[in-house]
């Protein structure tokens, strides 16, 4: 949408001049003619740009750009005045205007102010967007699969990603990749190039919820020191994911209710209607028809968020995927790691095929990164794999296979000892990496190099 101009003059013809150089520019000019004008339109929508006279009949320049300020600090102003004097413009700057311009004005000046900060604006909303986005970046790669169930799934993706205003939700048991399809429908779509903006509904607790997705006002609570963006505005053009929706709260589903339909909300604690071009794209492993009965999701934001469904099918539905995903994972975790890839041994490709995986391409990604640890990079074997697998497949050590693993015989503690300093190499020295692939808490870990004394590893932190 283009970019909004409030023009503030009581001269109707510079008002009237002004309009019409900037709406020639495709820029969208709102005209007022006091202070008081002013600070109506200001409230009552967002300007890119505000051209503000330094003589008005009922206040000057200068006090509107304060009251302004008071409920829009990042408000971007310029003085127009008709007194050229050197402590009006350093009145204006100290005021916190972005320039001045001096009355009459050549027409060339005023569209090289104009630009020059439009850009600044843009720069500005580029930056928090880009901090936004590295926070919540998700790449769209790792979407593997070559069966009927998940090539269906990626059709009805691409075809609803094509439909780019269209609120999408995403339904699927936990670990099955929601959020890749999420911003898979983001990629395919015409707002690539747009924001990615991402949002776990859950990790977030409810009294700050509404504030990180719609933004507040300094003083709107305690803790707002200054103005923040919300998600929703910094995903302006592009997409915002919320992830978890079914974990949003009563009180805030009827406000996102009214932004979905709108394209417009205000942040918590400001008076300015604020419009976006955001599509929404939501996520759940809840039941929310079931939901909806117990009185804990409103039915009406169900239907507006499921206008277009996309249902990830469980992995053991899909089965003829899993080697592909075990193998890209393997080759991921190699590269993370810095270890040679391994290759999956028969016996353990089929415990793989055999498993039901509960907790699905999640569960499978971690099971792998475990395996090529304790492989050491070589083939990995059925032993390298958890005891619910092995127990699926009623898997018993072959001689070979153990032999494969080291032939000699060692103690409970050695075999311990050998396996925590597999681990530790294998990460690098990282004791928090290290301690989450055994398992165990960091203390314990330290406490268990001190106890086999494993000098290589005793003095890092």
């Amino acid at each position: 949408m283009p970019e909004r101009i409030l023009v503030v003059d009581d001269d109707a013809t510079i008002r009237q001049t002004v309009s019409e150089v900037l709406e020639r520019r495709g820029l969208a000019v709102v005209q007022a003619e006091n202070g008081e004008g002013a600070l109506r339109a200001a409230r009552d929508g967002r300007f890119d740009l505000m051209l503000i006279d330094l003589r008005l009949p009922d206040m000057d320049g200068l006090e509107v750009m304060r009251r302004i300020r008071e409920f829009d600090g990042d408000a971007l102003m310029v003085i127009m005045t008709a007194y050229p004097e050197v402590r009006t413009a350093i009145s204006s700057l100290k005021a916190g205007a972005y320039d001045y311009l001096n009355k009459p004005f050549d027409i060339d000046d005023l569209k090289g102010l104009v630009q020059r900060a439009l850009e600044t604006q843009t720069l500005r909303t580029e930056v928090e967007r880009l901090r936004a986005c590295a926070k919540h970046a998700t790449p769209v790669e790792g979407l593997v699969g070559a069966s009927p169930e998940f090539r269906a799934m990626l059709d009805v993706t691409r075809r609803i990603a094509a439909a780019s205003r269209t609120p999408v939700l995403i339904r699927g048991e936990s670990g099955t990749g929601k959020e890749r399809i999420a911003h898979a429908v983001h990629a395919f779509s015409s707002r690539a190039q747009g924001p990615w903006i991402a949002v776990n509904c859950s990790a977030i607790s409810e009294g700050l919820l509404e504030s990180e997705m719609f933004g507040h006002e300094k003083g709107a609570f305690t803790d707002a020191k200054e103005r923040k963006r919300g998600l929703m505005e910094l995903a302006d053009g592009g997409t915002l994911f919320l992830d978890e929706v079914g974990d949003l709260s009563l009180a805030l589903q009827p406000k996102l209710l009214r932004a979905l339909e709108t394209q417009s909300f205000r942040r918590v604690g400001g008076q300015v209607e604020i419009r976006v071009d955001v599509r929404i794209v939501a996520a759940t492993n809840r039941d929310l028809t079931a939901m909806i009965r117990k009185g804990q999701f409103r039915e009406d934001l169900y239907y507006r968020l499921n206008v277009a469904g996309i249902d990830v099918p469980p992995l053991k539905a899909r089965k003829s995927d899993i080697l592909p995903l075990a193998q890209y994972f393997i080759d991921q975790a190699a590269v993370t790691m810095g270890m040679p890839p391994a290759s999956l041994a028969d016996e353990a490709a089929d415990l793989l095929e055999a498993y039901d995986w509960p907790g699905n391409v999640r569960e499978l990604r971690n099971v792998m990164e475990r395996a090529l640890i304790l492989s050491d990079g070589r083939a990995i074997l059925p032993l390298h794999l958890p005891k619910e697998l092995l127990a699926r497949g009623n898997f018993e050590p072959t001689a070979a296979a153990a032999e494969a693993a080291d032939p000699r015989i060692f103690s409970l503690d050695e075999v311990e000892r050998r396996h925590i300093l597999k681990v530790l190499r294998a990460c690098k020295g990282n004791k928090t990496l290290a301690a989450k692939q055994l398992g165990i808490s960091r203390l314990t870990l330290r406490n268990k190099v001190r106890q086999y004394e494993m000098a290589e590893f005793m003095g890092e932190e």
